[in-house]
């Protein structure tokens, strides 16, 4: 399942990253998205959802979320 289909507030771990865009794949890896890493979706709006990652918290669009496979 990916990061769209999660409950908010639980912790869960990376499995994989889907995505053919070396761009995105580059990005979420400079944002500590890895598989192994820890994520947890905060809150959701409408076309993106809040994550934190390590000690940090992102705005990611809908499209990085399907993207990261937990």
């Amino acid at each position: 399942m990916n990061l769209t289909e999660v409950q908010e507030g639980k912790e869960y771990i990376i499995q994989d990253i889907v995505t053919d865009d070396e761009d995105m794949d580059a990005f979420l890896f400079s944002l500590g998205c890895y598989s192994g890493e820890s994520i947890t979706v905060v809150s959701r709006k409408k076309n993106s959802c809040v994550v934190s990652i390590k000690d940090g918290r992102y705005n990611i669009d809908n499209q990085l979320a399907e993207a990261i496979v937990v």
